[in-house]
């Protein structure tokens, strides 16, 4: 480094230490991470962590909005509205892997939490909430024919969520994701052994 040259610092505002709070949360688990845990891990004092976020909750909240504020507006766009119960399914499972990718430890903070706290159990309300509106869309597709008959739709949507729930688990943003999206909904709904 020449002489002059600044040092560039680290952004404290709020997106980057929302970052950082998310990534002590997947590692440590919210109740064990502390303010202390957070200020260290950005690098400033808790009274500078306190200036942008009220507490520990309150980071807990906007990373979970940020989560949720990415799926919900998949069940309002025009094609989860409109069309045949599948395609409005199969549209719905690729806007969830899209999000899923784009907010990964966002999303992947979302599928962890389990109750423990007022946002805790707001979260996950709004989670069941999401899950109900696939679940009853599952059911149109099989009262359509566009599922086999017989297929339990609160069962099939619990599948579905949990195959792309299961994408936090091995994803990795930027390495092979351009059309995890379209591979992930032609798995779910065509299946992965050959047509007979």
């Amino acid at each position: 480094m020449t002489s002059g040259a600044r040092v560039r610092r680290p952004s404290h505002g709020p997106g980057s230490l929302l970052e950082v709070a998310v990534g002590e949360f997947i590692t440590r688990g919210y109740d064990a991470t502390s303010m202390e845990d957070l200020s260290r891990a950005a690098g400033i004092t808790k009274s500078s962590f306190y200036h942008h976020f009220a507490g520990k909750e309150a980071l807990l909240r906007a990373a979970l909005e940020r989560a949720l504020d990415g799926l919900f507006p998949i069940l309002d766009s025009d094609a989860a509205r409109t069309g045949p119960p599948l395609a409005r399914l199969r549209h719905i499972v690729r806007g969830q892997i899209a999000v899923l990718v784009a907010e990964l430890p966002y999303v992947t903070l979302l599928l962890r939490v389990r109750g423990n706290t007022e946002t805790e159990r707001w979260a996950l309300g709004r989670r069941r909430e999401f899950d109900a509106h696939v679940a009853a869309l599952v059911r149109e597709a099989v009262d359509a024919g566009e599922i086999r008959a017989g297929v339990e739709p609160a069962l099939a949507a619990r599948l579905l969520s949990g195959l792309v729930n299961s994408v936090v688990d091995w994803a990795k943003p930027g390495r092979g994701t351009t059309t995890l999206a379209d591979d992930v909904a032609r798995a779910a709904f065509e299946g992965i052994l050959p047509a007979r």
